[in-house]
């Protein structure tokens, strides 16, 4: 099995991968701000780094995959006024703000559930960690590279750049910035005059009285920057450096910048060893933004309701349109593609249900076609090679396309059945089936199905719990009664737990 080589922002160059600690990963991806409903531009990320999961811990690994979610208001860097999403959010929707989180934080998680992603091993929140994120500010200003102004506190870059040039880890090293020159185009912006220098973040932000969300902190109530969360997060669960650290292409800077300047500091090490981005999707060649009227939510895009939209697409179909570019090449959603996508997705999925139902081949040595043979086992066998190639999941489906007429054509018989050795065929079953499933993550549509069958029984579950404890007997009764003629038994233990049979 050849070597896992992955691309590096930050040496700009494809490496041979080796962990810090034998058999070990540690992997942190950002996660979402749950101040609105996750879009199109979250499922990109989400299934990159959960091919990424899969493969790695295929190959032996042991991860430990942190993705956060940001669950606190924070600074918009463009030099607006302070502003929690949050909370601005919470009034709209006239909800308390840690109920609008978790509100958005179930739909994130139901959306990536149904694009079978899997679970991370660790999903810290950042209201959650104030108090690490604290402690590395106080260190920052400790170490001379932090500065209070009227409650805020603000990271001094330019002494940051100076000092650390000399060990050749400038500020901008992983985005190629030049300092300077950020500094000669930045515009002037409000909220901007209390800092050194235009080019320093925020690391806390003072909060007035009407900002909700708000905490203690030695610089007076306040919220944490956007930066300094992921690098508190990141250290405690991974330590002063770990291996992997994902995003999308937009998070490279300021966002990921500024954390390896922030844990530079206070752990005296770059946070990661590998930095990997997946570039950005755009829709129908645009960018997507309110501005441009084409935000598309993952609720909106499973349903078809939204004007962009032709139709609803399966989640399946949006995971396998993903995959079939590499995920450091740009992607471009647009109605065609998605609908050629579903095409392509039905003709695998027929040939895997096909395959899957092949009984053995005899191995009779006379019929084998060698060369057909031979070039079954060279599309197979480069199934890890692609993979190892910094996750190529879409030259892996370009071979599985080329065996989708192999696979028909041995169950339609226009290929002879002993066209291929047995063990060649054994070989096909089972590395179809084990890419298909576990690391490329596709299921069929019918095990959505089962999914949703699932969700409504526990919706009526739960219905009759609460009527059982408002003492509405009828209801209760109906409920279990009504499902019973329909063949499904429900069935309660000693705990109070529900479960159901279908007969």
């Amino acid at each position: 099995m050849s070597e896992l080589k992955v691309y590096n922002s930050l040496t700009r160059e494809k490496e041979i991968f080796n962990p810090i600690t034998h058999g070990l990963v540690g992997l942190y991806v950002c996660g979402p701000t749950v101040s609105g409903e996750s879009h199109l531009g979250h499922a990109r990320p989400y299934i990159t780094f959960d091919i990424v999961y899969r493969w790695l811990m295929h190959s032996g690994y042991k991860v430990r995959y942190v993705r956060n979610i940001t669950d606190a208001g924070h600074f918009e860097e463009e030099g607006r006024a302070a502003e929690d999403k949050i909370s601005k959010k919470a009034i709209l929707e006239q909800l308390e703000p840690m109920e609008l989180v978790q509100k958005y934080t179930n739909l994130f998680h139901w959306a990536m559930h149904k694009l079978n992603n899997l679970d991370p091993t660790i999903e810290p929140t950042a209201t959650g960690h104030i108090t690490e994120q604290i402690s590395m500010i106080e260190k920052i200003i400790a170490d001379g590279y932090g500065y209070e102004v009227n409650g805020s506190v603000y990271f001094d870059v330019a002494k940051y750049n100076t000092d650390f040039s000399k060990k050749d880890e400038p500020y901008g090293m992983l985005s190629g910035r030049v300092l300077d020159e950020m500094i000669a185009t930045t515009r002037d912006l409000d909220n901007q005059t209390e800092k050194r220098n235009t080019a320093d973040f925020a690391l806390w932000k003072n909060a007035p009285p009407e900002h909700i969300m708000r905490w203690t902190s030695p610089w007076g109530m306040g919220f944490p920057g956007w930066h300094i969360e992921c690098s508190a997060m990141s250290t405690k669960y991974l330590g002063s450096e770990f291996d992997i650290h994902g995003g999308g292409m937009d998070l490279l800077f300021p966002h990921h910048e500024c954390e390896i300047a922030q844990s530079n500091v206070c752990n005296h090490k770059i946070p990661a060893r590998y930095w990997i981005h997946n570039n950005m999707i755009t829709i129908n060649g645009k960018k997507m933004g309110k501005s441009y009227n084409n935000v598309i939510t993952l609720t909106q895009l499973f349903s078809g309701d939204n004007p962009v939209l032709q139709q609803a697409y399966h989640p399946m179909v949006i995971r396998f349109f993903i995959l079939q570019t590499h995920y450091r090449s740009t992607l471009d959603f647009s109605n065609e593609a998605l609908q050629a996508s579903e095409k392509g997705l039905k003709r695998l999925w027929e040939a895997y249900e096909n395959l899957k139902k092949l009984s053995m081949i005899s191995d009779h040595q006379s019929m084998v076609n060698t060369e057909l043979d031979t070039k079954v086992n060279k599309l197979l066998n480069e199934f890890d090679e692609f993979m190892n190639d910094d996750f190529s999941t879409a030259k892996v489906l370009a071979n599985m396309f080329e065996l989708v007429p192999v696979i028909n054509g041995i169950k339609d018989q226009h290929i002879a059945a002993g066209s291929i050795s047995a063990e060649t065929m054994e070989l096909l079953k089972q590395n179809i089936q084990f890419f298909v499933e576990e690391i490329l993550g596709l299921k069929s549509e019918s095990e959505t199905d089962n999914n949703k069958f699932d969700g409504v029984m526990q919706l009526l579950i739960n219905m009759r719990k609460d009527a059982r404890v408002k003492k509405d007997y009828a209801t209760s009764d109906k409920i279990r009664n009504e499902l019973q003629t329909l063949g499904i038994q429900l069935k309660d233990d000693k705990n109070g737990n529900i479960s159901y049979v279908v007969n």
